[in-house]
């Protein structure tokens, strides 16, 4: 079955360090990123971000890469040829304002906080400005702030692990994580299924590529889903929530090497 569409996380995935297109793991220039979309197109494959980043951000990126589509806020929404479509359930913009606005009207991110004190954080400076959801940065048993959550009255909100970052946090042993607040049970996963049936792709037409728990998920919307090395490096939670995934394959690369290995293989197999 032919490659059809391939669907990347951005950070710690298709961007190397600082978040830079041209940069490996390591900081040093590279040009397998561009290696990788350059054989995407020479195929006729389309290429999705799925990113937990506001929509500005992906919006950008998108059209420096001439893609039309992009998932974005972890999920919550996703954009297909100029129309948006939310992913957010009955939490919809209106005249009280948007869906993070309501989310923290709830009070669910101050719940969050009493709970984790020294280990849960805003995700400075990039929870600003977000439309759908809410960005943290810590260090907590994901499965605790959901059942907390649900005990709570917020069992529509999904606090959600999107994956090991650089930045270290003092006080915090291993590596910080970001996390995301989403609305209505979005997720990566279903915004990558809502893509695929719009376009009318087969799941094993599809790759999806990734570095956290959260990309990891969106192996049960595609063919075939690569786990790029940096992401169980620095998480080996991971390694064990990739056994008894049978289609999910760890790269020998890291970032955009790890890219690069995905797509120049599922090619050379089809």
């Amino acid at each position: 079955m032919a490659l059809r569409c391939v669907y990347t996380d951005l950070d710690g995935t298709l961007l190397g360090q600082r978040g830079a297109l041209f940069r490996d793991a390591a900081g040093n220039f590279s040009l397998q990123q561009a290696r990788a979309l350059q054989a995407c197109h020479r195929a006729e494959v389309e290429v999705v971000i799925m990113s937990g980043r506001r929509e500005a951000q992906v919006m950008a990126i998108a059209a420096l890469l001439a893609q039309t589509s992009y998932i974005y806020e972890a999920g919550c929404g996703v954009f297909i040829d100029g129309e948006r479509t939310l992913l957010t359930g009955d939490w919809v913009p209106d005249e009280n304002g948007t869906p993070a606005d309501k989310i923290l009207a709830s009070g669910a991110p101050d719940l969050l906080f009493e709970r984790f004190p020294g280990r849960l954080e805003w995700h400075r400076p990039w929870h600003r400005e977000r439309q759908l959801s809410h960005l943290f940065r810590g260090l907590v048993d994901v499965a605790n702030a959901n059942t907390l959550l649900a005990e709570n009255g917020h069992g529509d909100l999904r606090f959600l692990d999107n994956g090991a970052i650089v930045r270290p946090i003092e006080g915090l042993e291993g590596p910080a994580h970001a996390y995301h607040l989403v609305p209505g049970g979005a997720s990566k996963a279903k915004a990558v299924a809502f893509h695929r049936q719009a376009r009318g792709y087969d799941p094993g037409e599809c790759i999806g590529i990734g570095d956290s728990l959260e990309d990891l998920d969106a192996a049960q919307a595609v063919g075939r889903f690569y786990l790029v090395a940096n992401g169980p490096e620095r998480d080996p939670g991971l390694r064990e929530s990739v056994g008894g995934l049978a289609n999910v394959t760890v790269t020998e690369g890291r970032n955009g090497d790890g890219v690069y290995e995905a797509v120049v293989s599922t090619l050379a197999e089809r």
